[in-house]
């Protein structure tokens, strides 16, 4: 791995304290590179958590504030950025003010629990010309950067079907001596787009964006509930169409036993397909038209995952969850140094406010889909919608008999 030589961009927490769900994997991806020091923090609204937070991240004592408004007030001029790791619903309002602050912002996902709320970010955002990145860290796995490359390569020729799932058991399984589970209380109340949409559809359709750059105009759903919530839906799948005659499948669930985190992607195009799983995350397998199968890792011959900046020990070794969040922290910090440059704006563009709003609508329209029984049409009826800034695909096709290339 390439050392980092600058000094590291000056990092302030909002939330994250240490008993949070994201916090600690968000403090160790953006340390493993050197890239950012966490310097402030506002980790809970429990004295006594924040204290112990900022203990165990090595945040001086005087720089740990009992409220958000505060670190931003003494500390905005000190901080290159600030993440903000507290639950969906209270975004808006942190993100909006530390842009009003001049910062860089790093917001977990799902950037807001509305589209309106989304695009009252996006005002600010646009006036104070801001820069907010969101952190869809799937998408920064080694072999999905694999898979993009190939995909962008025409080695799969056109996509034309896409199956990505997320199957979870949290609100089905039992805890230890046969108790219920006992989720955190924002998750077991659905606002206008439901939770399980706003913590799992949402790095769904993130890949589709990423992978694809193919634009969601269509989609039919279906809710659920079925584990221990009856409030809440916990299950749910759709078909999307999308913009390049492109189909998707959705599938996202809570309440899915036998499954911690069942993230999968399978893509089809007119040359080959593609299927990455992230309980083997080293192993991309491509199957191409003429009957072959192979099985990319990171020791193999790779476009981009074998890339320096993607690997911090010799292939054999498993990288995993958190060097794919150190991945965006360190592109994340690259962006925020040199936001002009070509890769710079890439960043923004596939990490910034566009993929995200695009998602909460998809997510919306998946809602009134199932509300109301029907397609919903995500950008109005007869509109066309083109991919966005569809990449050029070079395609160097085989010497061997096709069926419907084009």
């Amino acid at each position: 791995m390439k050392f980092q030589t600058l000094s590291p961009l000056k990092l302030g927490f909002i939330g994250g304290g240490c008993n949070s769900a994201v916090g600690y994997a968000h403090y160790c991806a953006a340390q493993l590179d050197g890239e950012w020091q966490l310097a402030a923090g506002s980790f809970s609204r429990d004295e006594r958590v924040n204290a112990i937070t900022a203990r165990q991240y090595g945040v001086a004592p005087d720089k740990v504030y009992a409220d958000w408004q505060m670190l931003l007030e003494r500390e905005a001029k000190a901080l290159d950025a600030v993440v903000i790791l507290t639950p969906t619903p209270e975004h808006e309002a942190m993100v909006c003010a530390a842009l009003s602050h001049g910062l860089a912002v790093i917001c977990e996902k799902s950037l807001t629990p509305s589209l309106a709320a989304a695009k009252r970010v996006r005002a600010v955002c646009e006036r104070e010309q801001g820069r907010l990145l969101v952190t869809y860290n799937y998408s920064a796995y080694p072999q999905i950067r694999e898979l993009q490359a190939r995909i962008e390569s025409g080695q799969l020729g056109a996509i034309h079907h896409v199956q990505v799932e997320m199957p979870q058991e949290g609100f089905a399984r039992l805890q230890e001596g046969g108790k219920q589970p006992s989720p955190q209380a924002w998750r077991l109340e659905d606002q206008e787009i439901p939770t399980l949409h706003l913590d799992l559809t949402t790095h769904l359709h993130h890949m589709v964006y990423f992978l694809t750059g193919q634009r969601p105009l269509e989609v039919m759903a279906d809710h659920n509930s079925f584990g221990w919530f009856p409030q809440v839906i916990d299950d749910a799948t759709a078909v999307v169409k999308y913009s390049g005659d492109m189909t998707a499948r959705y599938w996202v669930s809570k309440s899915s036993l036998g499954y911690k985190n069942g993230l999968r992607i399978h893509l089809s195009g007119s040359l080959g397909s593609a299927q990455w799983v992230q309980s083997q995350p080293e192993e991309l397998t491509l199957n191409y038209v003429d009957g072959r199968r192979e099985i990319i890792e990171r020791g193999s011959p790779c476009l981009v995952a074998n890339q320096i900046e993607f690997n911090r020990f010799k292939a054999g070794h498993p990288a995993g969850f958190i060097e794919a969040f150190a991945n965006l922290y360190r592109e994340f910090a690259m962006a925020i140094r040199h936001p002009d440059t070509s890769k710079g704006r890439a960043v923004y563009k596939d990490y910034g406010l566009t993929p995200a709003i695009e998602g909460l609508a998809l997510m919306q329209a998946m809602t009134q889909s199932h509300n109301n029984r029907q397609w919903e049409n995500l950008h109005g009826k007869n509109s066309t919608v083109a991919a966005r800034g569809q990449r050029s695909v070079k395609r160097s096709y085989p010497a061997v008999a096709t069926r419907g290339t084009s």
